[in-house]
């Protein structure tokens, strides 16, 4: 019997239309099939929540379908991970995220989306939830080496200990290992030019691109 391969366009509609397990199974049957992992992400996978990013631009897309996609490609790396690292092969990681709401609130779904998002395109995300103290940041930050530290804040009471975070990296000598990456309700471009944060995202997909910019890699959504 001859082995199924499943095809590259299919795997980007698994992503667009949100199918965590149709996703999940394609990864699956293009390892059975010999199919390399890295082409099945690149020409298959990643154009597909490219689509999406652009469909959320449109506005032919909201929240649970943006929330639906992102869960799709986590669930199709999930099964290609280790087949890439079994042949010793590059991740496609683009850099390391510290993510967190800053202490003192504990909203999370917006910073949910945003780690499903940042993962979904290829970032390793260290989310440490919500309510994070400003000390905990910094420690898995330099425990990780990470290249993002990502703060959230839905309350303009707490947004200020974005500021404060800054601060606290400037006092210990460690401001330029870690690009500072802001965003909440409350946060706007302005404020994170005042407290010297190096990128805002203004929603989910803003700060995916925000963050590849950080990062030094501009090809975007």
């Amino acid at each position: 019997m001859d082995t199924f391969v499943p095809s590259l366009e299919a795997m980007a509609r698994a992503v667009i239309a949100g199918t965590r397990e149709v996703a999940a199974r394609l990864a699956s049957e293009g390892l059975s099939a010999r199919l390399e992992p890295r082409d099945m992400i690149e020409k298959g996978f990643v154009p597909g929540i490219r689509k999406v990013g652009e469909l959320w631009e449109e506005g032919e897309y909201f929240l649970p379908e943006l929330m639906a996609s992102a869960e799709a490609m986590k669930a199709a790396m999930a099964v290609l991970k280790p087949a890439l690292e079994a042949s010793a092969a590059e991740l496609l990681s683009l850099g390391r995220v510290v993510l967190g709401t800053i202490e003192g609130d504990i909203h999370d779904i917006g910073k949910n989306l945003v780690g499903s998002m940042l993962s979904a395109n290829g970032f390793d995300v260290i989310d440490l939830g919500a309510d994070v103290e400003i000390g905990r940041f910094i420690e898995a930050a330099v425990s990780a080496r990470a290249d993002v530290i990502g703060l959230s804040a839905l309350l303009t009471t707490t947004m200020v200990n974005q500021r404060r975070l800054v601060e606290r990296l400037e006092a210990e000598g460690l401001r330029g290992s870690f690009k500072v990456l802001v965003g909440g309700a409350p946060v706007s471009r302005a404020w994170a030019a005042e407290i010297g944060a190096d990128g805002y995202g203004e929603n989910a997909l803003a700060a995916v691109q925000a963050a590849r910019e950080l990062v030094g890699r501009k090809d975007g959504l």
